[in-house]
């Protein structure tokens, strides 16, 4: 499950704003064999700590919604607009930045500095790569969308509520240029993205009446009252007419002739490059999911078989073990919480999460950082089933958000297909990955990090990697009681990572069909009807981020089992859990390479 830094912008140039993709280079980060603490100038490291001040400092100006997702709102008030002016300007900043960070002397800086200088031009490289190649904005409506900014505002404890109500009523000004920037911008868009983009703005709508409904609570002085009614009032204009122009353009969408919603091979290439910065190529990380998903089922087979009297009674075994262990895995997901009783279930396991972390002491948690339970607020929602939404490195006190899209309105059927998907051995996985000790556990140490530069441009790949590393490790830890329905479950919830690389690759460069992937997803992953249509919408709307969960997770457990070989009865897991995450979201590789300098290995 994705997790995105607060806010959830959609039509940013530049698309920091969510961690389910990190902006990074296409160039393989590299580290003097030269530089370290000994050989390293001091007098570099600081000269270079100014720059990247100044740096930052560039940023927050050219890009407010950037620094509103880092936790600063000082320029809240501004608008971005999804212009071409707009973009421009990107693009020129980051030439700029980058030429000016051409003359820094790499090797004379330490580790730690040298890898903050390569994340630095990775962002801007990307950015570059996103608006002048990748151009999404053309295509993808569902991009421009200015809920995320203003729930934001309203619900993040920046300043006093009627202030942020003031600086909300100064953003509303601008909604109207924001809309016809964004109409000017899209080009030939997919029928899919239009799809999500009609769907997703009534989040707008929902929001505008949120800052109505919080401004009538202040006392605002004649002036700010005018403007806020003439702004909700334009505001609302806008969207409608975005909403309608976007519904007349999908009537006049052939999804026969209008451009593809697969990317194909060469910007796949180059996006799974930019976002996961693996050593690994896109096809080489979905050669191996293919060799991690055979050996998934051979170890749900023998779980399957452990289970069978137990689950099946005397009923005769399939030849096919993929069916066999289909069969066991439907009788176990009988056992399910009831729909009413979901969100009190997730809230109720989160001590005892806690309890299990300290007991075992496997990683540090600092449990005075609030975490909200909450359902998917409506401009997030037709993406994804369960997501984290976490405060910026500036204000890491602030809430986070554990979202979980609700039931509404959905038929008895697809709720029943959903609670056995995640039934009660999964909703604990589930739990685990999105909670403790994964993504909010992986934050909470991520925004101590010394380095604002490797927490701000967090790496996607590391981030749900980890996660998905801590289902693995909890159940080693003998989370579970070590029984075969809980490996057997986790197995199952491990192929989604494993599939989501498969499927992935396969439909944006391979071409497999909607058929195909829900064969794939329910035959081989063991998916639900609900989880795999589901999955079929999100692979549409998105692409590569599905990858980041495999490739990640695999180079972690990797990189584990070789400090285990290597430092024999010394390894301690709770060291090396603190240790990896103190770097903060950096790429694993990257980590990988911190740590051994560290050590000295």
């Amino acid at each position: 499950m994705p997790i995105r830094l607060r806010p959830a912008f959609s039509a940013r140039p530049v698309l920091i704003t969510t961690l389910l993709s990190s902006l990074m280079l296409a160039a393989p980060v590299t580290m003097s064999a030269t530089a370290g603490p000994v050989v390293a100038s001091k007098k570099a490291d600081l000269g270079f700590a100014q720059i990247k001040t100044s740096f930052l400092n560039a940023l927050w100006q050219q890009d407010p919604d950037m620094a509103m997702a880092a936790g600063r709102y000082q320029d809240a008030n501004k608008l971005i607009l999804p212009s071409q002016a707009t973009r421009d300007a990107y693009v020129a900043f980051a030439d700029n930045w980058l030429a000016q960070l051409a003359k820094v002397d790499a090797e004379a800086l330490s580790a730690k500095e040298q890898t903050d200088l390569a994340l630095i031009r990775n962002y801007l490289n990307a950015a570059r790569w996103y608006l002048t190649q990748f151009r999404e904005f053309e295509w993808n409506p569902s991009q421009h969308n200015i809920a995320g900014s203003f729930d934001a505002i309203l619900n993040t404890d920046f300043a006093p509520k009627a202030k942020r109500v003031q600086v909300a009523i100064q953003r509303l000004q601008a909604v109207p240029a924001y809309y016809a920037a964004a109409k000017a911008s899209i080009k030939n868009p997919t029928v899919e993205h239009t799809r999500l983009a009609i769907k997703q703005s009534a989040g707008a709508t929902s929001v505008l009446l949120e800052l109505e409904k919080a401004a009538a609570k202040e006392k605002l002085n004649e002036k700010d009252k005018q403007a806020l009614q003439d702004g909700l009032k334009n505001a609302r204009v806008a969207v409608t007419d975005y909403v309608q122009f976007l519904e007349t353009l999908e009537k006049n969408l052939d999804p026969a002739t209008a451009r593809s919603f697969r990317i194909g091979k060469d910007l796949y290439e180059g996006k799974f490059t930019a976002d996961i910065q693996s050593s690994l190529t896109a096809e080489q990380t979905y050669q191996r999911a293919l060799k991690a998903r055979d050996e998934a089922h051979n170890n749900m087979e023998k779980l399957a078989d452990q289970l069978w009297e137990k689950t099946m009674g005397g009923q005769a075994k399939p030849v096919d073990r993929v069916k066999k262990i289909a069969m066991v895995i439907d009788k176990l997901s009988e056992k399910h919480v009831a729909a009413k009783d979901l969100y009190p279930e997730i809230r109720r396991q989160l001590p005892q999460l806690e309890k299990w972390i300290r007991e075992h002491d496997l990683v540090s948690l600092d449990l005075k950082k609030p975490l909200v339970v909450r359902e998917t607020p409506e401009y997030q929602r037709g993406v994804t089933v369960a997501s984290i939404e976490a405060p910026g490195i500036f204000r890491p006190n602030d809430k986070t958000y554990y979202n979980v899209t609700p039931f509404d309105g959905q038929p008895a059927e697809q709720i029943e297909s959903t609670l056995r998907e995640y039934n009660h051995w999964v909703l604990q996985i589930l739990n685990i990955h999105e909670a403790i000790p994964g993504h909010y556990t992986q934050l909470q140490h991520a925004n101590k990090s010394p380095s604002v530069i490797k927490t701000l441009f967090g790496n996607g790949a590391m981030i749900e990697g980890w996660a998905v590393y801590s289902e693995r490790m909890m159940l080693e830890s003998g989370y579970g009681d070590n029984t075969p329905e809980m490996w057997l479950m986790y197995y199952k919830w491990n192929l989604r990572a494993v599939c989501n690389t498969i499927l992935d690759y396969q439909v944006h460069v391979l071409g497999m069909t909607e058929a195909e992937a829900k064969d794939f997803l329910t035959n081989q992953a063991f998916q639900t009807k609900a989880e795999s249509d589901g999955k079929w919408l999100r692979v549409q709307y998105t692409s590569v981020q599905l990858t980041s969960y495999f490739s990640g997770y695999s180079e972690i457990l990797e990189f584990r089992e070789q400090l285990k070989k290597q430092q024999g009865d010394k390894f301690k897991l709770k060291q090396f859990h603190e240790q990896f995450l103190s770097y903060g979201s950096a790429p694993v590789g990257m980590i990988k390479k911190l740590m051994l300098k560290d050590t000295g290995k």
